[in-house]
């Protein structure tokens, strides 16, 4: 399309004029399936009708609005006028609007959200789409956001404690670490001092006048834009937002809305920070370089050079952590977005302990190969090859594409100018012009980025190793003597075998039947190896499956224990003939993704594949049973690099509560408490191989699973030559009880870690259980109505947390059980009334049972919740799998949404009593250290 030559003939003359380059220099337009406007007040709208999922549609309110619009006394006001949005509108009052929308089956936090950043404030609203009133409604919320929230007083006081526990739970090394070099990578520009989430200063004290002051300046249409893609009438959804959005107002005194960047100083700048809770030295190089747009053609085209190099970039790096005695724990370069509409160019190496300069050295001097000599032509075919399948693999799925894709697309058309010309368009775009790239165009982007100018390295390192950190002049000298090297030239590990060193005799179906109900084909194989097939019309170009056995590492004594989940990195060495890298060179330009695992209970293989390589796919899963490699170099990297990432681990507060939550929980088994060095000196290489042949050695009992767009014709012949062929014995191995158990009784352990003023909470219930489909929905009742209870109690009445989470987890085998947890941050002074209304919320379910209210919010968030799930592949896959592991019945589904409607609040009043009774619970608090000790 953009690349075509036209000649032009005027008056018998050849004028050489590309009209390819006029073209290619003209703004792609809109994708033709969206309708889009612009009312006369400048508010902007995009509407699509889309049917995936079917009775769903999306909503989003962007506003080209952020925290770098604050002046000095409004900083954090961006992000808190986002959470004053759901704390009060015209038609909303108070808490109203979360309260309608969960009873309506929209659920806060994980469907209704909003987001704030520097230079954007999104508000986003899932919604069925089949109510026409709740349609309507969603449309009066977005038009509420848009510039009718109330701003109440009381409200804004309860929102604060809120607003800086969310604020609390970021604090850690990072952020100290962040604070020191953020002004110097941003060349102390004005997003400095502009960091969303604000100061505790002003959030603390600022005045309502403030905030209004804000919402009124920059909450306006002219910088708003209503994104609308669902299963809806297009042309009733245009005149319901004209109606509804036509009157909303500049404000008369209209502030300009600048465009703040950060300056390109040409300097190149150095430092080094340190924490005493930082668990590595890491090096990173930014270079910083001007903004590249996405409007045109040859603007589209450029990007693609620069996905190209990244891919590029990534195999490279990839390869390179592979290498024998490779100084670092892992190295990266690639080209990414950074603030204030900038690109950068960044490269990063996060060091083994003493060794930053090898390490350092290891990655520039891969940089610097790649900067001067550019990439091989095998490697950019190879890349263009994945690129093109990726963007094909798009395109078939463009009538399965969810709305949401097509939202971001059209976000970022509104807020970036990025185009969105529609997948046809990017697919003949690319057609056309990826095979006109060349080997000079991609070193032409490397060069462009890895510049001698604009250059930033920050060094982080925990706080013991500042005085080892090199300076700035030893960092350039280390440049220096690298850029003084003879640079040899990338040689490829080329391999022209065949994946397969042995090719599989084929088994036969022995036989074959169909629940009809399910719609699951039952395949039995000649080896004994059992395959489901469940065709579906959810995605044209997706196969998802899953097969396992019984087995794991349950079956081994703690001595083989961490050499057996070791076993899990065999994979990663390579299968039949080929290493990883050759993998990646095989399988070029194919779709799809095959991993082996080994857990407590089962071995197996997870996998996805577009429809036409499963063959592949399947040709992989044969080579992981039959032909795994053994490889002493990269597994010798691998338990280095273990050891060496854990020499600092004991620095990280959240790492040491989670260690401590694991053991407790675990009862201190050994397989249940954390790493340690002395754990990974277990690990044998001859023993993890072994273990690894053990489990997959002989397929007996091995059951798969296949779920997506299934020609039951074409992947027939595929089971039997792959998986029918499968080596087996007939020996169905058997999962062993390990008898690891939650303790019983009270337990209550306090872990004084780290220097932030910030604790965290987990306290679990748990015991035996009654399984049963049916005790299964009402646990998960009772966790939905404590979830609703602590967000509406902890977090709007009392303003002590930001996001409390309940969880359930539920087993059947070995042992019927059942864990309840309850984990959230706030801050110290709070532990203990939080606990306190945590237990009160759990006691008021004993005594008098749920609200109707929340219950009815609880059926109706997982009723709408299931009605997307069942149209999934993921879902199924899934489902089928634990009906399987469970010994339960595949169309238990069946019963789910009479057995939801059925669950009455006696129910969930039975379960607190019986499963929350408080004889098993279990109390975990993290505090900081006394006087920062």
């Amino acid at each position: 399309m953009s690349k075509f030559i036209y000649g032009l003939l005027a008056l018998g003359l050849l004028c050489l004029i590309s009209l390819s380059d006029v073209r290619g220099q003209e703004v792609l337009p809109l994708d033709h399936a969206v309708r889009t406007g612009k009312l006369p007040n400048g508010f902007t709208y995009y509407i699509r009708h889309n049917t995936e999922p079917q009775k769903r549609v999306i909503m989003y309110l962007a506003n080209k609005v952020g925290s770098v619009l604050e002046e000095d006394d409004q900083r954090g006001l961006a992000h808190f006028m986002e959470h004053m949005s759901f704390n009060g509108t015209r038609h909303f009052p108070k808490n109203e609007l979360v309260n309608y929308l969960q009873k309506s089956g929209v659920r806060f936090g994980a469907d209704i959200n909003a987001y704030t950043s520097f230079d954007e404030t999104v508000y986003e609203l899932p919604l069925p789409s089949d109510n026409p009133k709740l349609v309507q409604n969603g449309i009066q919320i977005m038009r509420d956001w848009a510039q009718s929230a109330t701003l109440d007083p009381v409200e804004i006081d309860k929102e604060r404690g809120v607003v800086l526990e969310e604020k609390r739970l970021g604090k850690g090394a990072s952020e100290r670490m962040l604070q020191k070099y953020w002004p110097l990578i941003l060349n102390n520009s004005r997003y400095t001092n502009r960091i969303p989430i604000g100061t505790d200063e002003i959030l603390n004290n600022f005045k309502p006048e403030t905030i209004r002051r804000f919402y009124h300046d920059w909450y306006r249409p002219d910088l708003q834009a209503l994104i609308v893609v669902g299963d809806i009438d297009v042309d009733q959804m245009e005149k319901e937002v004209k109606a509804k959005f036509s009157d909303l107002k500049n404000p008369k005194a209209e502030k300009s809305r600048v465009i703040y960047s950060i300056p390109l100083t040409g300097k190149n700048q150095f430092i080094s920070v340190t924490d005493r809770e930082m668990t590595g030295t890491v090096a990173e190089v930014i270079i910083k370089h001007l903004p590249e747009k996405i409007k045109t053609a040859d603007d589209y085209l450029h990007a693609i050079e620069r996905a190209l190099v990244n891919q590029l970039l990534a195999s490279r790096f990839a390869e390179l952590a592979h290498r024998q005695d490779v100084p670092f724990l892992s190295g990266t370069a690639g080209i990414q977005g950074f603030i204030g509409g900038l690109n950068s160019y960044n490269l990063t190496v996060s060091a083994k302990s003493a060794e930053l300069e090898k390490g350092f050295k290891v990655v520039w001097r891969e940089n610097l190969r790649i900067s001067r000599l550019g990439f091989t032509q095998s490697e950019l075919d190879r890349a263009k090859t994945n690129y093109l399948g990726r963007i094909t693999a798009e395109f078939k799925e463009k009538n399965k594409t969810n709305s949401l894709a097509y939202v971001k697309e059209y976000l970022q058309y509104f807020l970036n100018g990025v185009a969105a010309p529609g997948i046809e368009a990017e697919l003949e775009i690319v057609k056309n012009d990826l095979p006109q790239i060349t080997l000079a165009d991609i070193k032409k982007v490397i060069n462009d980025y890895v510049k001698n100018t604009d250059r930033d390295i920050v060094v982080m390192a925990p706080e013991k190793d500042k005085a080892g950190l090199p300076t700035e002049a030893v960092i350039n000298k280390w440049i220096n003597e690298v850029e003084s090297e003879n640079i040899t030239p990338y040689k490829e590990d080329m391999n022209t075998a065949g994946l397969l060193i042995a090719q599989p005799i084929p088994g036969k179906i022995v036989s074959e039947t169909k629940d009809t109900k399910s719609g699951i084909t039952t395949i039995m194989l000649s080896n004994g190896v059992k395959v489901l097939l469940k065709p579906t019309d959810f995605k044209n170009n997706e196969i998802l499956f899953s097969g396992f056995a019984s087995g794991g590492s349950s079956l081994y004594n703690d001595r083989d224990y961490e050499s057996a989940m070791a076993a899990n990195v065999v994979p990663s060495f390579g299968a039949g003939n080929y290493n990883p890298s050759q993998l990646n060179q095989y399988f070029a330009g194919k779709q799809f993704r095959v991993q082996p695992f080994i857990n407590e209970r089962f071995q197996g293989i997870n996998g996805a594949s577009a429809s036409n390589d499963i063959q592949t796919a399947l040709e992989l899963t044969y080579a992981y049973f039959t032909e795994p490699i053994k490889d002493p170099v990269r597994f010798d990297n691998i338990i280095t690099r273990s050891l060496d990432g854990m020499a600092n681990r004991a620095n990280d507060p959240k790492t040491v509560f989670q260690d401590t939550i694991n053991a407790i929980l675990g009862d201190h088994n050994p397989r249940k408490t954390g790493p340690s060095v002395a754990k990974v000196k277990m690990i044998d290489l001859e023993r993890a191989f072994d273990i690894y042949h053990e489990r997959f050695g002989n397929a007996s009992g091995f059951t798969f699973v296949f779920v997506g767009s299934i020609d039951t014709l074409s992947i027939n012949p595929l089971v039997e030559k792959y998986l029918g062929s499968l080596p087996a014995n007939n020996d169905k191995g058997l999962t062993s009880s390990l008898n690891i158990n939650t303790p019983s009784g009270i337990i209550e352990r306090t872990v004084y870690k780290g220097t932030e003023q910030k604790a965290s909470l987990n306290l679990t219930f748990s015991g035996l259980f009654d399984y049963s489909f049916f005790n299964k929905l009402k646990m998960e009742a009772l966790k939905e109505v404590i979830q609703i209870r602590l967000l509406e109690r902890l977090r709007e009445d009392e303003s002590g947390v930001y996001s409390p989470n309940t969880r359930i987890n539920i087993t059947k085998y070995p042992t019927s059980k059942y864990s309840l947890t309850i984990s959230l941050g706030c801050a110290p002074q709070n532990v203990e009334k939080l606990i306190a209304s945590t237990l009160d919320e759990i006691n008021k379910l004993k005594n008098d049972g749920p609200l109707a209210v929340n219950m009815e919010k609880f059926k109706a968030e997982n009723s709408r919740g299931m009605e997307t799930q069942l149209e999934t592949n993921g879902f199924w896959l899934n489902y089928v799998l634990a009906q399987l592991q469970n010994n339960e019945d595949v169309n238990q589904v069946d019963g789910y949404f009479t057995q939801l409607k059925s669950i009455t609040p006696s129910d969930i009043k039975e379960m607190a009593a019986q499963y929350l009774s408080g004889k098993n619970y279990i109390r975990l608090v993290l505090l900081p250290e006394p006087n920062g000790n």
